[in-house]
């Protein structure tokens, strides 16, 4: 970070004066009045958190002024360093709510952005050739999560390429292209990426793209289940018509992208009723949890369905950032069907599982929204249509059996978000109060624990 660009600056100067023009840019934004801004560099833990949950703004400006290029290069560590960071309180909050569905507006969201000169990664023991993180955290509770980082954690990389010479041929400015450096990986895997800057026009207009990549929001992983569907206007043709390409691999079929998730214009703070199942079947069993994946994998049916609703019953809403598979789903142009979504292994069968919700365009065919319903809603709301309409609150035998069996196939992590939203419909006293959570008491002790260090 010491050698000098054709401005006569070092890659530090660059580096610090491209984290100050980030802020300006940011502090346009109204919502930008609730960040925080941690500093964190490639010094040995602890000495690494140059700016951490307790330090102020002016001790960031501080550190950063101050901050000198020497050391080795041990990117992986740093980067864990950070996650563990952002991590620290996450079990005190109880956000990730582990084993009890994964809720999109319980969210942190961050961004980590790393500036590097892309050269070699350096290690008291070598020189080695791919980035790693360590896998142990001194964290209590990381094992709970396979990754390091979590669904609402983005990882950027401004990786700087400034020549030492300026060149002469006139710069076009058109999108920056990722690195070949070791962290451009990293950076998807999270949902994130990395840029290549060759000029200082193009790290000032990264920042600008990089401002617009802080949204509130959390990353699915979206994969196709089951056969691509017919062409639009070719209900009824022939499969083996279409081209040979049309069955390798599309883009659409797999997307890490992210949901955003608003804040609720009165409060401020996201608001949502239904979790995204987990991919196991809590059993009281179980002395432990099964770790889960930092996203989600959210599997989608390219069956046509007819969106489903009842007056009353809350769903909630997310639009899904662009990708191909918005752009496919946009260019079919069927905003009135509907894409059901499901977990797999959320159900007791330990197969697709059963639908939590579906992917729609929406009716002006300008973003396509992810719309988060109670579990197996195709079985639930003609159930509960028949309890307003038909039973008037007074539901027979018949009916009281059909909604029994339905409970019993829904993870019980579910019944506490059904009873609320059966209160706020008007009927109250559907579910006995003696259902409990289905998880084993060694579990319970153990996140217990956890959110009390």
């Amino acid at each position: 970070m010491n050698q000098r660009t054709y401005l006569g600056t070092t890659y530090l100067d660059v580096a610090k004066g491209a984290v100050e023009v980030f802020m300006k840019l940011r502090a346009r934004d109204p919502a930008s009045r609730g960040d925080r801004y941690m500093l964190v560099t490639f010094d040995d833990p602890p000495y690494g958190v140059k700016a951490g949950w307790k330090e102020n703004h002016a001790t960031f400006m501080c550190e950063l002024k101050n901050l000198q290029a020497s050391g080795l290069t041990t990117l992986g560590h740093a980067l864990r360093t950070a996650f563990d960071l952002l991590n620290l309180n996450r079990l005190v909050s109880g956000i990730d709510n582990y084993g009890q569905g994964r809720n999109p507006f319980f969210l942190e969201p961050s961004v980590i952005i790393t500036i590097t000169d892309g050269n070699k990664l350096t290690h008291s023991s070598g020189v080695p050739d791919e980035l790693h993180l360590p896998l142990n955290s001194p964290l209590p509770g990381s094992e709970l999560t396979k990754e390091p980082f979590r669904w609402d954690q983005r990882l950027f990389a401004l990786v700087l390429r400034l020549p030492g010479a300026a060149a002469a041929e006139n710069e076009q400015l058109g999108s920056v292209p990722t690195d070949e450096s070791a962290i451009t990986q990293m950076c998807e895997v999270t949902g994130g990426r990395s840029y290549c800057v060759r000029t200082q026009r193009m790290l000032n207009q990264c920042l600008e793209s990089l401002v617009q990549k802080v949204q509130s929001g959390v990353v699915l992983h979206f994969e196709k289940v089951g056969p691509d569907p017919p062409l639009v206007g070719e209900e009824n043709s022939v499969e083996s018509s279409r081209p040979v390409s049309a069955f390798s691999p599309q883009p659409w079929h797999s997307c890490h992208k992210l949901i955003y998730v608003r804040p609720n214009p009165k409060t401020g703070v996201p608001v949502g009723h239904w979790p995204i199942p987990e991919s196991f079947w809590p059993d009281q069993n179980n002395p432990t949890l099964p770790p889960r994946t930092a996203h989600p994998v959210v599997r989608f049916s390219c069956v046509d369905c007819e969106p489903m609703v009842i007056d009353k019953l809350p769903f909630d809403k997310y639009e899904l950032e662009p990708s191909p598979l918005t752009q496919y789903i946009l260019e079919r142009k069927s905003p009135h069907m509907c894409w059901q979504v499901f977990i797999n292994g959320s159900g007791k069968q330990n197969d697709l599982g059963q639908p939590f919700g579906y992917l729609k365009a929406s009716t002006t065919l300008t973003c396509v929204n992810l719309f988060v319903m109670p579990h197996n809603f195709p079985v639930l709301l003609p159930l509960l249509d028949d309890l307003f309409k038909v039973h008037k609150l007074k539901p027979n035998l018949k009916w009281r059996q059909a909604f029994e069996m339905y409970l019993k196939t829904m993870p019980p992590y579910y019944l506490l978000p059904l009873k609320k939203a059966l209160r706020m419909m008007g009927a109250p006293n559907l579910i006995a109060d003696s259902m409990d959570c289905g998880l084993s008491y060694s579990v319970i002790s153990y996140l217990k624990k956890l959110s009390q260090q």
